[in-house]
């Protein structure tokens, strides 16, 4: 392959491929999706955290004009199994439509069909439900307590994990340093709520048996959770891949909005489409992200060497478990940060509460466990009068020990962190960037200083699943590509998975195209449906650019080793007697060549030219495992993913002492995914990674009241960051490419988020320090800056 930094298409600066249908609006979503005859769902929600359903009485509803059906939860469960657990906990059993009782407010208790949306929502306020009001519990810690009110009753408890893992001497090096501290913080409940809710359509022949669908969704595994919920065959069910999806990172799931349409399409004989409003997709949609307490305990020396850690982590995974308890597996795999911390102690709890369940939300629960280690680096450089810098300067993993292997069991793979945060302090000038906050301090402003470091697992990889199922033995997490030649010489690539913005089409176009030497602009990129694609585990992880990136170059490297070998038999040469170039091949004696064309007419239409035993035409696939993957847990300890991505963050920030509210001045982030592709791509991860973490630090939150009731259902109560809160960002690249990928790339596709709230905290927390003030929860709103500034005024009283 091409030496890193001499590529032809990868790294260079080239148009998103997929940006120009959407630009013009020729995008195709599920709500574009066409069907004749065609039904549309609302849902009733229950107005109870908790309560046995006495009865529904649907009859005024059926007798609305337009009204086709109204479907209760016990008929559904009768017809469907339950949803997957992750875990193994049969007795949380999980049904799109609420059977017997309701776990939160907002939970489907039935679901209206209609003609049309308008008419369903109608009806929906016809449908009698009564309830028996049960006692209800929001709170995470009360929730783990024996005798807390049950979720299920069934489980006998509202622990769906609790485990804890001990990696190296943690009580040895506990005891030999001189020096501990303990904190607890607090990561709020938030999510991505794109641009487009979730969205489903669903169409049952009868006569081919065979379900079709089309969803917005970000999912591994669809297919086969949608037909083992409905009892059918997988080669029964057909998801259509190349819908668009107006964003997603991560929440896209929506098992239980298909499994409802696809049965009522079944049982009803025409399409059913559902298509959530916001306040459906706020309230119940199953988007919401982490809800984290997390208790640490650090041992350091004086100089602030951190040797060990104590974390606990108690997650709050809402009424059901669905896959929310592994995102407190994933930071397993970067459980450390970039630091050389000797041993580890981490004890990960999940519970049942009566709130909408957990899905995952980017970075899978990797984003409140930095914000802790880097909380808990802030505090230590505190405790020994280090500045924040040079305590991480002395904690960083050094260039020449990579691989590293951690305390957990992962090796990184390589990574430069001293050269990345010396680039960083270079373009930001950190000299003047500390003049210019205390200067702001004399303005009489509050101005601080917010620093974050922190890694990106990327490549994807499904190792925690095992780690915390043992009835779980999954070892492959793979991608795949299939690359077709036709008889005129034009290649179309096929990719096996939905894509959700992240420009995959690009990516398979650029890999492609950099091996076969060929322009990617001429390269044709599609997606089939299920039924005719290879394996795949969707665009989740950071995995793509490792996975569907290295899945297509193997794919090129074998059509290119197929066009070498054709070209040897013409020439009557051995492999070094050719050379390959720009899609051609030469004889280097007579100088003669053949291009592509030639090649493939050859392939497909010259059969007694071709070696025996080949076969005609010119095509290839490839099925990719995750590189290092393949391995259960041993004694604890896995490789969790292959290729770790370096991040660090700087901020200036100012508050208004009045107000409490934040203005971020400068905010520069230096970054290292490797070998980029796209840098149009990386670009655009990072940004909105950076404003979605911008959100989770300042402003957004789905909030309960203590009866339960959920609070923030729209825009007016649930606050996302716009380009007033936003900044121009200072981008600094780093590459140290991964030695494991077939470029040398890593994942970006959670990258910003993944240190953003860190490092807004620490910018916070370093300009109200001089007033003895430290925020422990985000997110921090400007009205609890401002009461506890006033507060901590001189001659305040209660």
């Amino acid at each position: 392959m091409t030496a890193q930094g001499n590529f032809r298409y990868v790294s260079t600066t080239r148009r998103v491929r997929e940006d120009r249908r959407f630009v013009v609006g020729r995008g195709t979503y599920v709500a574009d999706v066409p069907a004749r005859e065609m039904l549309h769902v609302a849902l009733v929600p229950s107005p109870h955290p908790a309560a046995k359903i006495i009865a529904i009485d649907s009859a005024e509803a059926l007798a609305l004009p337009g009204v086709h059906y109204v479907l209760t939860g016990e008929e559904l469960s009768g017809a469907v199994d339950p949803l997957m657990n992750g875990l193994d906990t049969p007795h949380v059993r999980r049904f799109p439509l609420a059977v017997g009782q309701t776990r939160y407010a907002g939970e489907w208790v039935a679901a209206v069909v209609a003609e049309t949306r308008a008419v369903a929502e109608d009806a929906v306020e016809l449908v009698q439900v009564e309830y028996d009001p049960l006692p209800h519990v929001i709170n995470p810690e009360r929730a783990y307590e024996p005798q807390s009110p049950p979720v299920h009753p069934g489980h006998g408890s509202n622990v769906l994990l609790d485990r804890t893992f001990v990696w190296g001497e943690v009580d040895r090096h506990f005891a030999e340093n001189p020096r501990h501290l303990k904190f607890r913080v607090t990561w709020g409940r938030n999510s991505t709520v794109p641009i487009e809710t979730f969205g489903v359509l669903a169409k049952w022949d009868p006569w081919r048996e065979i379900l079709d669908v089309w969803a917005s969704i970000q999912m591994p595994k669809y297919s086969d959770q949608i037909a083992r919920s409905l009892r059918i065959p997988l080669n029964c069910v057909r998801v259509h891949q190349d819908v668009d999806v107006g964003g997603s990172y991560g929440v896209k799931r929506g098992i239980k909005h298909t499994v409802l349409v696809s049965h009522l399409a079944r049982r009803l004989g025409r399409p059913v489409r559902l298509i959530e409003d916001r306040l459906e997709n706020m309230r119940a949609g199953d988007a919401h992200g982490p809800e984290r307490i997390f208790d640490v305990e650090v041992a350091f020396t004086d100089a602030g060497i951190v040797h060990s850690m104590k974390m606990r982590a108690l997650d709050n995974a809402g009424a059901y478990a669905g896959r929310a308890p592994f995102q407190l597996g994933k930071p397993i795999g970067a459980i450390v940060g970039p630091y050389q911390i000797k041993s580890v102690q981490y004890q990960a709890i999940s519970v049942t509460t009566n709130k909408a369940p957990e899905e995952a939300v980017r970075g899978f629960g990797q984003s409140p466990t930095n914000y802790a280690i880097e909380t808990m680096m802030d505090k230590v450089a505190a405790e020994c009068g280090l500045d924040r810098i040079e305590m991480r300067r002395r904690n960083f993993i050094r260039k020449e020990q990579f691989p590293y292997l951690i305390p957990s069991g992962t090796r990184y793979d390589s990574g430069d962190y001293h050269t990345v945060l010396d680039k960083v302090l270079a373009h930001a000038n950190y000299g003047e960037l500390l003049e210019e906050r205390d200067r702001l301090r004399k303005s009489g402003l509050l101005a601080g200083i917010g620093i974050a470091a922190c890694l990106e697992p990327s490549g994807g990889n499904s190792a925690f699943e095992p780690l915390l199922n043992e009835k779980n033995t999954t070892t492959t997490w793979m991608e795949s590509c299939r690359i077709n030649v036709d008889g005129l010489g034009f290649i179309t690539a096929t990719m096996h998975t939905t894509s959700s913005g992240q420009g995959h089409e690009t990516l398979v176009a650029t890999v492609v195209g950099e091996v076969l030497e060929i322009d990617p602009d001429r390269i044709r990129v599609v997606r089939p449906d299920t039924l005719a694609s290879l394996p795949s585990n969707s665009p989740v992880g950071s995995r793509m650019a490792i996975m569907l990136g290295g899945a297509a170059f193997h794919a090129a490297q074998i059509i290119k080793s197929k066009v070498i070998d054709l070209a040897c038999r013409y020439f009557g040469r051995e492999g070094d007697g050719v050379t390959y170039s720009a899609g051609a091949v030469s004889d280097n004696a007579t100088g003669k060549r053949l291009e592509l064309a030639e090649l493939v007419n050859i392939a497909h239409r010259h059969h007694h030219s071709l070696p025996e035993g080949t076969r005609p035409g010119l095509n290839s696939e490839y099925v990719m495992q995750v590189p290092g993957g393949g391995k259960l847990a041993e004694n604890s300890r896995i490789q969790m993913y292959p290729a770790y991505s370096f991040e660090c963050h700087l901020i200036l920030l100012s508050l208004d002492p009045i107000l409490g509210k934040p203005e971020i001045r400068r905010y520069i982030i230096g970054h290292d995914c490797g070998t980029i592709i796209n840098p149009h791509i990386v670009k655009g991860m990072t940004l909105g990674g950076i404003a979605h973490g911008i959100g989770a630090s300042l402003l957004e939150e789905f909030v309960y009241d203590e009866e339960g009731q959920f609070l923030t259902g729209s825009f007016m109560d649930y606050l996302l960051p716009s380009s007033h809160e936003v900044p121009h960002v200072e981008m600094v690249h780093h590459c140290t490419p991964s030695p494991l990928t077939v470029l040398g790339q890593k994942g970006s596709g959670e990258c910003g988020y993944l240190g953003a709230p860190a490092a807004v905290s620490g910018a916070i927390n370093d300009a109200v320090r001089p007033l003895g003030i430290w925020f422990d929860k985000l997110p921090i709103r400007a009205s609890r800056i401002s009461d506890a500034v006033a507060e901590s005024a001189p001659g305040h009283s209660q």
